[in-house]
């Protein structure tokens, strides 16, 4: 049998932790970031825990 490809564009947007949790990056620091205040670019800027029901269905797609 051949092996199962993993989902490219998943490949890039996410990340699984030492402990299995599925890390993302926060949307909404691409434009308009002068208008943003410092203190929502910094909140912005850091990973998220992705919930349980979607990282389901990520890790499927990255074969783990």
């Amino acid at each position: 049998m051949p092996k199962q490809k993993s989902h490219s564009g998943a490949k890039k947007r996410f990340k699984i932790t030492g402990s299995g949790k599925v890390m993302k990056q926060q949307a909404g620091m691409r434009h308009n970031l002068e208008v943003k205040s410092s203190d929502r670019k910094r909140r912005l800027n850091q990973e998220q825990v992705v919930p349980e029901v979607d990282a389901k269905v990520i890790r499927r797609m990255l074969g783990k």
